[in-house]
């Protein structure tokens, strides 16, 4: 958002950055008063503010059950689409396979994130001590955080509408699957320096992509990994380590590598 990141480069006043956060929040809400039909806007504001909770979940597929008793799908469509297009959110629609195009490989499962990563944080009440000192209770959001920073960088800066990936017993989840000019590829972003991507390893091993992306807060790094079972004409796979920071030049950086 242009006025947080303005205010914060002239006063590094983490609190006044929150209150404008919570300014803009606050306008969002008034503005689904004045330019949604009465009928949905209730619906609205629900989707809106359930979202912050069903990305903290370690299972981030949106299910509209959460969102109010006694509303389904279909009662809540007309909402949900206006949110879409007003750009306020996006989506990550599951894949079942990593083939070309992954738009005609989607099921009905998607995650939802909204528009800004800061407005994420904001509307979960985070203070900003929490977000930068970091503790054991806030672990699990941080991943909701930069899962929420890597897929609007990704939207953003490249136009790329990514992708996610499930095992079909639901036990490996892949963050993003990205396709670009160079094919597909698995992307799995990572809060900290552990690195540890059991679920990104299981999947290569499974599909055999040519390349895979980790983002994380580690450095940047490149390995070659050998498939354990080698079912096409390739026998390894590149494993490259992005931070964080980079990933609004992940297209050029994987051309650098």
């Amino acid at each position: 958002m242009p006025a947080v990141v303005a205010s914060f480069a002239s006063e590094r006043d983490f609190g006044k950055v929150r209150r404008i956060q919570q300014a803009l929040l606050a306008d969002f809400h008034d503005d689904f008063g004045k330019h949604v039909p009465k009928d949905i806007k209730g619906k609205i504001e629900m989707i809106w503010d359930v979202i912050p909770a069903q990305l903290a979940k370690e299972n981030k597929k949106f299910k509209f059950v959460d969102v109010g008793k006694g509303e389904s799908s279909t009662t809540l469509e007309s909402a949900f689409s206006w949110l879409k297009g007003s750009g306020l959110i996006s989506l990550a629609h599951k894949v079942t396979k990593p083939s070309i195009p992954l738009s005609s490989y989607k099921d009905d499962a998607f995650k939802v994130y909204f528009l800004d990563v800061g407005l994420l944080a904001a509307a979960s009440n985070l203070k900003a001590k929490v977000i930068l000192e970091g503790n054991r209770i806030f672990q699990e959001f941080k991943g909701a955080l930069t899962e929420q920073y890597v897929q609007q960088q990704l939207l953003a800066e490249h136009g790329v509408k990514p992708y996610y990936w499930t095992s079909s017993s639901g036990q490996a989840e892949v963050d993003f699957i990205v396709e670009n000019d160079e094919g597909i590829f698995p992307l799995e972003a990572k809060a900290s320096r552990n690195l540890q991507a059991k679920s990104l390893k299981l999947f290569c091993q499974k599909f055999q992509p040519a390349f895979a992306v980790r983002a994380s807060m580690s450095h940047y790094y490149k390995q070659e990994i050998p498939f354990e079972e080698v079912t096409s004409t390739n026998t390894k796979y590149t494993l490259f380590d992005i931070p964080l920071y980079a990933i609004s030049q992940i297209m050029n950086e994987l051309k650098c590598f």
